[in-house]
């Protein structure tokens, strides 16, 4: 999940109507027999561990449900909900200003801050944590220049304050780029006449822009609720008890692992609650959405005058907690860990695995994309919509969940896949795959079938025609999906503790051992390695957003 506006492209749409009259066939009038079973082996792959989370958690016995309804549930529920919430409002405490400022102000510097302030974007929220910890922490680098006065130890900077802190500066890209977004494609035509009207710039704000930028605002704070819910490394890293951590918790510990499943459940419910709350908040706040823009006319630079030191204070304060800490600190404990040999293998060895998983998942993912957006692009029905949607339930639910119901489904039915490579890299694949879909689908829009049609006239056979006509113009379409499910494969943690074969390290399970034992200078190597993997998207997506429309 690297980019708002790639969400946006893969969100899942409701199929065009036949000319404008009457609904959408139920069935998939014209497909092929083969596309249409294939398509539905898909969905029912990516819906299968939801289904069977279910099925495990009825049959749990009575002794399971008493745990469930222990205090101590109750307890990390509301710890969950608390998190949840302050790193929803913190996002948009920060996101909201930045991108206000980087802009609609004369920011000195605005466009260098625009890119410095959406980079920790590209930073996982564990690679982030393990910053704090190694710099902060009892033991951390702080602690090591305070020693010789005296200072043998510090406080711990766990908990829902390290937790929500850590989760805000991780999150809070979310928020930004969606209002960004919004600023940027709103017509400022409202703003200006209430100007003109004589009205102050705060009130302008409050009275016009503001509920103009609720439906983004909203998009991005649900995206930073779910981080905060789906996120493992972090909590764990900060040793603050979550729905996610308590399900590896229990996961671990216990022979039965019906509760583990009901606590998945449990965070499922969560997550569409939340899903839920978004959606009735954007639609009551549809009735504001401005219009958007239809000029390249920019919109009028607002002075900030006096305020303008205390602009740059806030936009350096955010870069150096959510940037500069982070990569500083790695660079220092990676320069006192060099002269280990040991290290740098250690790294190179999780490197070359998570390039490998990588690279596997987003073939994987390219491979299963082609036939979903085929059908839906090509032979729209209710029932290519209900088979693309089902592609989207696991993106939507943490990644800890799908590892544990791909975990019990590989123990109970397939025991020779579990703790496999194969399984890894087609849990990953279905989980991600709907990152490839809506790239891919809008590319099969635009090129059209009069290509496959044209060939089918000269004697090519219709899987001839697509091979050979059609898929080398979705080759762009592809490679982007595909280097977004790299990119997020390489990134992700929880999926690759549960699921990876033994002795098989990630960078991204390097580095939450080595921090989880306080080896700080051996997680360093594998995080410098991420962290410069995965900047390059946000270069990216900054490039994209400057484009013409």
């Amino acid at each position: 999940m690297l980019g708002v506006e790639s969400l946006r492209r893969g969100r899942p749409g409701r199929p065009p109507r036949d000319g404008g009259r009457g609904a959408p066939a139920v069935t998939a009038p014209g497909a092929p027999l083969p596309l249409l079973v294939a398509c539905l082996l898909i969905a029912g792959l990516a819906l299968l561990p939801v289904a069977y989370l279910m099925v495990r958690a009825v049959g749990a016995d009575v002794a399971a449900l008493d745990l469930v309804l222990r205090p101590r549930t109750f307890q990390v529920a509301a710890s969950t909900v608390a998190l949840a919430l302050l790193v929803g409002g913190g996002t948009i405490v920060v996101g909201v200003p930045l991108a206000w400022l980087t802009t609609r102000t004369d920011l000195p510097g605005r466009r260098l801050w625009a890119v410095l302030v959406a980079v920790p974007l590209a930073i996982p929220s564990y690679v982030i944590g393990f910053a704090f910890i190694a710099a902060f922490g009892p033991r951390g680098a702080l602690q090591g220049m305070l020693a010789p006065l005296g200072v043998e130890r510090l406080p711990s900077i766990g908990g829902l304050f390290g937790a929500t802190l850590v989760l805000v500066l991780a999150a809070y890209p979310y928020v930004l780029l969606s209002t960004r977004a919004a600023l940027l494609q709103t017509d400022p035509a409202a703003e200006e006449a209430a100007r003109l009207l004589g009205d102050r710039r705060l009130t302008v704000f409050r009275r016009v822009t503001l509920p103009i930028l609720i439906p983004a605002i909203a998009a991005g704070g649900l995206l930073a609720v779910l981080y905060a819910l789906a996120d493992f490394g972090a909590v764990s890293l900060l040793q603050f008890d979550s729905f996610s951590r308590a399900i590896y918790v229990q996961y671990r510990a216990s022979f039965d692992r019906a509760l583990a499943a009901i606590l998945a459940l449990m965070l499922i419910a969560l997550t569409l609650l939340v899903t839920w709350g978004e959606g009735r908040l954007r639609r009551r706040a549809g009735a504001y959405a401005g219009p958007v823009r239809a000029s390249r006319r920019p919109a009028t630079v607002v002075p900030l005058g006096r305020w303008r030191w205390p602009a740059l204070a806030f936009c350096s304060t955010v870069v150096l907690l959510a940037l500069a800490i982070p990569t500083g600190t790695i660079a220092w404990w990676l320069v006192r860990g060099v002269s280990q040999g040991a290290i740098l293998r250690f790294a190179a060895d999780g490197a070359l695995n998570s390039f490998t998983v990588g690279a596997a998942a987003a073939i994987g993912s390219v491979v299963l994309v082609v036939p979903v957006a085929l059908l839906v692009a090509r032979y729209p029905s209710r029932l290519a919509t209900i088979i693309e949607r089902a592609t989207f339930t696991g993106y939507a639910l943490p990644g800890i969940v799908i590892a544990l119901a791909v975990v019990f489904i590989a123990t109970s039915s397939v025991p020779l896949l579990y703790q496999t490579l194969a399984l890894l890299v087609i849990a990953y694949a279905v989980r991600f795959l709907p990152q490839a879909v809506g790239s891919v689908r809008t590319a099969l829009v635009g090129v059209g079938p009069r290509l496959e049609e044209a060939g089918r006239t000269l004697g090519d056979g219709p899987v001839r025609a697509f091979l050979q006509l059609t898929l080398p113009l979705l080759r762009p379409a592809l490679v982007a999906g595909g280097a977004l499910v790299f990119l997020t494969t390489v990134k992700e943690l929880p999926m690759a503790l549960l699921l990876g074969p033994i002795g098989f390290d990630t960078l991204a399970t390097e580095i939450w051992g080595a921090a989880s034992e306080g080896f700080y200078a051996r997680a360093a190597a594998p995080a410098a390695i991420l962290v410069a993997l995965s900047a390059g998207t946000v270069a990216l997506l900054l490039r994209a957003e400057e484009r013409p429309r």
